[in-house]
């Protein structure tokens, strides 16, 4: 950390001082700076939305009652730039305009004859070109925070915030700087409220206490999460890039991932390749200078971080530490005119060391290509360690560091879902919800299983979970769901909560009862769920009002338990769409999971892929999924069509289909029908837009018998013996049918590969055949 970086002679203004803190420790640090400074010592800052082009044009065109069509046609016709830009008249304007003519982005010509025009579109336009930049409306700084010497008023303008009633001021960023005062970013930071999780979870599992900063720096475990590219869930790292970048890094060193979390950015990721082949010799580190070693030895000879353009611009020029951080704020805030001066007192510096001209030309050029991408290592530095230390968790306490990477996403369900993903790569079981091992958030059960936070659940409130919890740590688990009505707080736990925890199945583990109970009705109508709770409610009534006999003890009225009825469990499909229900995932399984040998082998897209219809453009692409939700439709000139939604593994996705594709494939448009549809992405006759053209639509179901013609199961040639034949001779004949069988063997070494028909067999593809050959571990494709 150079000190010289935030404060030196050279420097007229005070640094930001950015500080971040766990989220749900941020309003603490607020309240204590306004405790200790005094309310009127210390403001948010203010912030200004201005007007942009497309929000200037539709704010005129309502307030001159333009209609709302014509006011799109203009707004539309805008790209992402300044309205003086394409009506100004000036040079920046005008190599503007050529730059979004070459991009195909604008038609000029179009806005300009609407402009020149004498109605109200013309005039919206004018007004609009007036008004752009103007300020709309105002907010608060999401981090800012001033603090004062003085009551904040004798400096600055202010005004009182009406949620949180401090002060905000009147001037925004820029401004405030300019006026002297000390700007602090308090940042609230999701990774350490889940380093927080994870240590308490740790704590009350094992009775160890853990402390991140004393985490060793070389621990194996660790690096070795890192070179596998195992860091999903690891601040900083768990993109796509950086875990590829990881796996070719192989990083041994703090130092490496400090490198990492600086040259993975936009601009200096052109350095990697380098920088990785640098760490494993397979190119000579090289220096300009024998004496750049020093600063330059840790990232292999590139130049990677400001503090070492700085470091080394005192070395080999003898700047002073004030100009090496006017050089570092030249070069990354690009000022070329302050380069320019700077730029001959490196030269001289260094030719009075001794060091050749060119040499320190070359050097120059490369500071000035890189040092605008050169990043802070300080700040480096601290992510890269908050990063270790979510590594070192997650390498040592997998399952009680995924348990609060959950909880800290309880509330983004795609999140929720992506992480249980995760889970499951990595062999930790994720268990639904039980009432007598969950927690208001996500926590690991003695087995090392993580349990779903009833927090999670819809209808569970904080209040609820809290009775819970508190009954269950005085009195032991509970036996049944009349224990349950019994001993937690009615008032807190409502039928709603009940409710939601059946469907969870955060009951389940009561074994004389299963889910489908509990919504079973009476001659009455009454559920039995609603019936269990009446009875814990008379209970608690008679427990608090129960008369003390005559011989001073309580006497207590005794009800007999309501009897448990008869129902039929509920199937698969029933039990997870009342999960996702409440819970907003399936949690026991998916819907697709019976389909899983269709899905791999016959369809060659995921739902997600229609994200970007474009890129379906001219390509015939199939997908399995179950329909979730259909409306049949009726065009104005009286031709049917529908909206339906599909899911699989990865999303959700609303699908329109119309005309004779309708007509044709109507039919297989019921809710939870399990469907595979062979599309085609093709242009558009009106504009550019990708149209779905629905080619054909069958039953999941019907997939493997209508489109399988043969299975070929692979040999390795150096592992086929007698018993491997004989297994393979009895699944075929388990599996008789009409279908033909191949085998295809291999010999690596002579990298032979031979394809044999059966001639004597015949087999039924499906599910019972291909899950024999998985569990026997022999490779296959059906064709």
């Amino acid at each position: 950390l150079l000190f010289e970086r935030f404060l030196n002679p050279d420097r007229v203004s005070l640094p930001d001082i950015d500080i971040d803190f766990d989220d749900e420790g941020r309003q603490k640090v607020i309240d204590f700076v306004i405790n200790k400074y005094g309310s009127n010592n210390v403001a948010q800052i203010i912030t200004y939305g201005t007007m942009a082009a497309k929000s200037s044009i539709r704010d005129t065109a309502r307030v001159l009652d333009l209609p709302l069509p014509d006011a799109d046609r203009i707004a539309k016709l805008i790209p992402n730039t300044k309205l003086n830009y394409i009506f100004g008249d000036d040079k920046k304007s005008k190599s503007k305009i050529a730059e979004l003519r070459s991009e195909e982005k604008i038609n000029v010509g179009e806005l300009q004859s609407i402009a020149e025009g004498t109605d109200l579109a013309a005039k919206t336009i004018k007004q609009a070109i007036a008004l752009e930049g103007s300020v709309r409306n105002t907010g608060t700084h999401a981090c800012g925070v001033i603090i004062t010497p003085e009551d904040i008023t004798n400096l600055i303008p202010v005004a009182t915030a009406k949620d949180s009633g401090m002060f905000v001021t009147q001037f925004d960023n820029n401004v405030v700087e300019s006026a002297g005062l000390l700007k602090m970013d308090f940042l609230g930071l999701k990774t350490l409220s889940l380093i927080k999780d994870t240590v308490k979870i740790v704590k009350a599992l094992h009775g160890i206490t853990l402390v991140p900063d004393d985490f060793s720096l070389e621990d194996e475990k660790t690096y070795e999460l890192f070179q596998k590219g195992e860091t999903i869930g690891i601040f900083q790292y768990e993109s796509a890039g950086m875990q590829k970048h990881m796996k070719d890094l192989k990083p041994t060193t703090f130092a490496d991932l400090i490198a990492m979390n600086a040259l993975y950015r936009p601009g200096p990721m052109e350095y990697i390749p380098l920088f990785i082949m640098r760490k494993h010799g397979r190119e000579a580190i090289e220096y300009d200078l024998p004496e750049m070693e020093e600063y330059l030895k840790e990232t292999y000879g590139v130049t990677v971080y400001q503090e070492q353009v700085m470091l080394l611009s005192q070395k080999l020029a003898n700047f002073t530490k004030g100009e090496a951080d006017m050089l570092r704020k030249a070069m990354g805030k690009k000022i070329f005119a302050l380069l320019e001066e700077l730029k001959p007192k490196f030269m001289e510096g260094g030719k009075t060391n001794g060091h050749p001209e060119e040499i320190l030309e070359k050097i120059w050029k490369d500071w000035e290509a890189f040092a605008a991408y050169a990043f802070n290592k300080s700040h480096s530095t601290c992510y890269a360690y908050i990063a270790y230390q979510t590594a070192y968790l997650k390498a040592h306490y997998p399952a009680e560091y995924m348990a609060a990477v959950l909880s800290n996403n309880m509330r983004d369900i795609k999140q929720v879902t992506f992480f249980m993903e995760e889970c499951k790569r990595a062999n930790i079981e994720v268990l639904g919800p039980d009432v007598n091992e969950s927690y208001y958030k996500f926590a690991v059960n003695k087995d090392g299983a993580i349990r779903f936070g009833m927090g999670a659940i819809k209808g569970v409130g904080e209040g609820a979970v809290a009775s819970i919890i508190n009954e269950r740590k005085e009195n032991g688990h509970f036996k049944s769901i009349f224990d349950v009505s019994k001993r937690v707080d009615l008032r807190a736990a409502n039928k709603r909560t009940f409710e939601g925890l059946v469907f969870a199945g955060g009951f389940d583990s009561f074994s004389d009862t299963h889910r489908a109970q509990y919504f079973a009705l009476d001659e009455k109508g009454h559920t039995f769920l609603e019936k269990a709770m009446k009875y814990g409610s008379k209970y608690q009534e008679n427990k608090n009002s129960s008369q003390v006999s005559l011989f001073g003890e309580a006497s207590e009225v005794q009800f007999d338990e309501p009897m448990i009825p008869y129902s039929e469990k509920w199937g698969m499909m029933e039990k997870l769409s009342r999960e996702k229900e409440v819970v907003g995932i399936y949690i026991s399984g998916h819907p697709l999971d019976d389909f899983k040998n269709e899905i791999e082998n016959f369809c060659n897209a995921v739902l997600i892929d229609f994200e970007d219809p474009k890129a379906l453009l001219n390509k015939d692409v199939s997908v399995g999924g179950i329909v979730t939700s259909v409306e049949h439709r009726v065009s104005k000139n009286g031709k049917g069509w529908a909206s339906f939604f599909i899911e699989d593994y990865t999303t959700t996705n609303e699908f329109r289909i119309f005309g004779e594709d309708y007509l044709k494939f109507k039919h297989f448009l019921v809710p939870n029908s399990f469907l595979h549809l062979k599309i085609s992405g093709r242009k558009n006759y009106y504009n550019d837009d990708v149209r779905l053209q629905f080619n054909e639509i069958q039953m999941l179901q019907d997939i493997l018998d209508k489109m399988s013609k043969k299975v070929t199961i692979e040999l390795d040639l150096n592992e086929i013996n007698a018993t491997k034949l004989d297994l393979i001779t009895r699944i075929l004949d388990t599996h008789k049918g009409d279908k033909s069988i191949h085998f295809t063997v291999t010999e690596n070494d002579e990298k032979i590969k031979i394809n044999l028909p059966s001639r004597t067999k015949k087999v039924a593809i499906n599910n019972e055949l291909l899950s024999t050959l998985k569990k026997e571990a022999f490779s296959f494709k059906l064709n």
